[in-house]
């Protein structure tokens, strides 16, 4: 199980709560770029377009694909990221929780805003990875940030949509603190990256990316979402969540044992 991702990796990640790795997903790039280009065509409901100033490039994101679009799917069960999650996470077992990709056209000047996944999701735990593999390449002033140690601090920030606005009006959250206005008290983690490197990171670590200013190059990303051992099933009564999964029917607390979400691992 670990010789796929390097020990320092693996203690990079659980005292960081992010790391990269290089080139592990490169025999995949194509099969992942046919199928964004499918989800394009295709959007679900759930998509998410916005759209930059005065005609600029749309960011979209979408999620929830994977069962219909078949490129996800090969890559989600055939591909090494689930024993690469289950390295990371030291899990016995590895559950998709979902995909989400993520598209910034030239000139998509919205930043995806500093936040923490976990406050958007149904689960509570602590065993969870996120893979966010950039489809093309990635040069260190677009790439995705983080605020290395975040997981740790023990904290839910109040979820917003990317466009700034609250997901849950007085959620009784606290805001994100001001990352950008003060980068000189964080350790800030971000690397340059190529198609087929990932990098990966929990759901309470603090990450954001800057818009795409440039002109030419767009910026794709498929995200994989994987859960392990600790991680349960939360329902949080009168809360929008992120994906939705209107349909799941598992109680408060209980293990993610649903079609929804297929065992990958273990």
């Amino acid at each position: 199980m670990t010789s796929l991702v390097a020990p320092d990796t693996i203690e990079a990640f659980r005292r960081d709560g992010a790391c990269v790795l290089r080139g592990v997903f490169t025999d995949w790039v194509q099969t992942l770029r046919d199928g964004v280009d499918r989800n394009l065509a295709a959007p679900s409901a759930d998509v998410k377009i916005y759209q930059g100033k005065d005609g600029a490039g749309r960011f979209v994101g979408d999620y929830c694909n994977w069962d219909r679009i078949p490129e996800y799917r090969d890559f989600i069960f055939n591909s090494a990221a689930a024993q690469i999650g289950r390295a990371l996470m030291g899990s016995r077992q590895v559950r998709l929780f979902h995909e989400h990709v993520l598209v910034k056209e030239p000139g998509a000047d919205v930043p995806t805003p500093w936040h923490q996944d976990q406050p958007y999701y149904c689960v509570d735990g602590t065993d969870t990875v996120s893979l966010w593999i950039p489809l093309d390449s990635v040069p260190r002033e677009r790439t995705l940030e983080f605020v290395a140690g975040s997981h740790k601090w023990g904290k839910y920030f109040r979820p917003e949509r990317f466009n700034k606005t609250a997901l849950n009006e007085n959620d009784g959250l606290e805001p994100v603190p001001d990352i950008d206005g003060n980068r000189d008290k964080y350790q800030v983690l971000g690397w340059a990256l190529e198609p087929g490197d990932a990098v990966a990171f929990n759901y309470l670590t603090l990450h954001g990316a800057p818009a795409n200013r440039s002109k030419v190059e767009q910026r794709r990303a498929f995200s994989l979402r994987l859960m392990g051992d600790d991680v349960r099933f939360a329902r949080r009564e009168g809360i929008n969540t992120s994906p939705p999964f209107r349909g799941v029917t598992l109680a408060h607390g209980a293990v993610m044992d649903a079609p929804e979400f297929p065992l990958l691992a273990g």
